[in-house]
């Protein structure tokens, strides 16, 4: 066997090389030379099986101690050492190869390659609902009923999926494992892939005796009522998460999470502005001028608010503390009023004679942003 290349050379490798450098050393390898890239090609099509060749033995603890020691007649049977060589019936790791062709075409690479336990615990799925609430409700929280559809554990047969008084057996096909091997003979020679069980469809039980009510899935579908707390201060479109209350899990698996999407009715006065709520207050121009005591409307009913005199249109005021509490923390957003100063429609001719008395009273001294505007206009045409 002196025209066999050294293991450690073929994959490019010191010797005291770590697991983790002779795997991305033989990937890279595999990948430049596998024969999909190269049809046709015997050259790379011998590298590939060179390259396969040092990998099955390099990355198996046993077999490199006795490469290490004897070289290949440690591990070539050719040689009495009852290794196996590539050329023989080689199990290859196919968790390796199906890795690199998965990411590079896409797709999978010999029909198996490592699988998860089948029987392993696994964590239900999420449910969702989505609930409608008041402005006021979503502004002070409250507490709701819904209806939600979620999977849940088959109360006739506990979740097993077994007829009562029966109980899942172990798939007689694949030993409980959920994988069938099977090999084939190929021109690199004979490979052993695994697949899913067809007879328990990878789930390593069967059922021979399946539950009439859930159709031996061991889990149904069903509505059930449960009661939502909503925080005060939350928005429209916000999600309420609930841990423990989605679908349920397999296997003893958790259950998921509920998911709750918050819908909040627009209200007929109030705008939302993050934790500040807002309005157009509108006022009469004796008010604006004057200045009026003036009932507003509050998310805590109406309250008396002074409107100073000299109160201009599009003039914010503020009320302090009076918005929506801040969501799962301290404090309170503030209310804000728009000024509207609402002109008189259809005046009598004697509110018109009043009304021309008092323009004919006032002077330009007494409207700033009117003084200011023809003060402007002079200067800018002159």
């Amino acid at each position: 066997m002196a025209d066999k290349r050294d293991y450690y050379e073929v994959l490019g490798v010191s010797k005291g090389a770590s697991d983790d450098e002779i795997k991305k050393a033989y990937r890279k390898m595999a990948k430049e030379y596998h024969p999909d890239l190269h049809p046709g090609d015997k050259e790379a099509e011998a590298k590939f099986k060179e390259v396969g060749e040092a990998y099955e033995v390099l990355s198996d603890a046993q077999k490199k101690s006795r490469y290490d020691q004897f070289g290949h007649a440690g591990v070539d049977p050719n040689f009495g050492a009852g290794g196996g060589g590539w050329g023989g019936g080689v199990n290859v790791d196919f968790g390796d190869i199906g890795d690199i062709f998965s990411s590079f075409f896409g797709g999978g690479f010999g029909g198996g390659g490592r699988r998860s336990n089948p029987n392993a615990p696994r964590q239900g799925s999420d449910a969702g609902v989505n609930i409608f609430i008041s402005f006021e409700e979503a502004a002070k929280g409250c507490k709701k009923k819904v209806s939600v559809q979620r999977i849940t554990h088959c109360d006739e047969c506990g979740g097993s999926g077994a007829k009562k008084g029966t109980s899942p057996t172990t798939c007689p096909d694949c030993g409980g494992s959920g994988q069938v091997a099977r090999q084939q003979r190929t021109p690199f020679g004979v490979m052993q892939t695994q697949s899913p069980c067809p007879r328990c469809q990878g789930r390593g039980r069967v059922i021979e005796s399946p539950c009439s009510a859930c159709g031996g899935q061991g889990r149904v579908r069903k509505a059930e009522e449960m009661g939502i707390n909503i925080p005060a201060g939350i928005d429209d479109g916000q999600v309420i998460t609930i841990p423990g209350k989605g679908n349920a899990g397999q296997n003893g698996g958790p259950f998921g999470d509920l998911n709750v999407q918050v819908s909040v009715r627009p209200h007929a006065l109030f705008e939302r502005d993050g934790f500040n709520i807002w309005y157009e207050l509108p006022i009469t121009y004796a008010q604006a001028a004057l200045g009026a005591e003036v009932e507003i409307p509050t998310l805590d009913g109406k309250m008396a608010f002074d409107i100073k005199e000299g109160t201009q249109p599009g003039d914010i005021l503020r009320v302090r503390g009076k918005g929506i509490p801040y969501l799962n923390g301290r404090g309170t957003g503030d209310l804000l009023l728009k000024i509207v100063v609402e002109v008189p429609k259809n005046l009598s001719r004697e509110q018109k004679k009043l009304l021309k008395d008092f323009e004919e009273s006032t002077g330009d001294k007494q409207y700033q942003k009117r003084k200011s505007f023809f003060d402007k206009l002079k200067k800018g045409f002159n």
